[in-house]
């Protein structure tokens, strides 16, 4: 058992060392709650091939009610001293997000879109962090968004090679930052503002815990999308 994600009220310092930066803790604290959801059947057989393009379409669908949440409550935040920092209008995905809806499910996409109930859990906390907690609003847009960048990046490779899409085209543009041309150095000065983060110790702790909270919200989308499309109907 990897005993680094289990963290007591406190923050722990390193031996010999100061504080341990809040970056490291959010990181270590909701770390198997981050892998339960990239381990999560319907990713696993999402990445592994075995289902098809309908199935990469209905996920990307949530993911629209995901940063509908997200994204319409940032701009009324841009000027708040904990989430300001962390509000950058070149990171947006709904554009890209209807870009691949209208690729994927054709013009009319609107008409069919609906989210699960698992997403609508998701997206209605999404939206009262961002409503009035900033705190939790970072933990959601933390998780997302870094998630995006990093392993993100494996889905939109799988995808293409999958199910034909152009290298960084339509149906995948979801996972293309262009406003990010060095993502190492992006999420170094990401990981720089969660450290550098105006609150107290409390207020961190909560933030740890809608981190997890957050991972556990996404596993349930990935678990009702792995109910909606079991391996043996694929």
């Amino acid at each position: 058992m990897d005993t680094s994600t289990d963290v007591s009220p406190g923050f722990p310092r390193a031996a010999g060392s100061a504080e341990t930066p809040f970056s490291t803790v959010i990181r270590t604290a909701s770390h198997a709650q981050h892998t339960e959801a990239e381990n999560s059947t319907f990713m696993s057989d999402l990445l592994g091939g075995r289902l098809g393009v309908d199935a990469f379409a209905r996920y990307t669908e949530q993911l629209w009610f995901v940063y509908r949440a997200l994204e319409e409550h940032s701009a009324a935040l841009a000027g708040d001293p904990v989430a300001g920092p962390f509000v950058d209008p070149g990171l947006a995905r709904l554009p890209e997000l209807e870009r691949d809806l209208a690729h994927l499910r054709g013009p009319g996409w609107r008409a069919g879109l609906a989210p699960l109930p698992a997403t609508e859990a998701y997206a209605a906390r999404v939206a009262e962090c961002a409503a009035g907690w900033p705190g939790g609003y970072v933990a959601h847009h933390y998780t997302r968004y870094l998630g995006d960048l990093s392993g993100g990046q494996i889905i939109r490779d799988r995808a293409e090679r999958t199910w034909g899409f152009a290298r960084k085209g339509d149906g995948v543009r979801f996972y293309v930052f262009a406003t990010v041309p060095n993502p190492a150095a992006f999420k170094r000065g990401y990981r720089e503002r969660l450290d550098a983060l105006p609150l107290d110790a409390l207020d961190k702790e909560r933030v740890v815990e809608e981190c997890r909270r957050a991972f556990a919200l996404n596993t349930g989308v990935f678990r009702a999308l792995g109910e909606e499309f079991p391996l043996a109907a694929a």
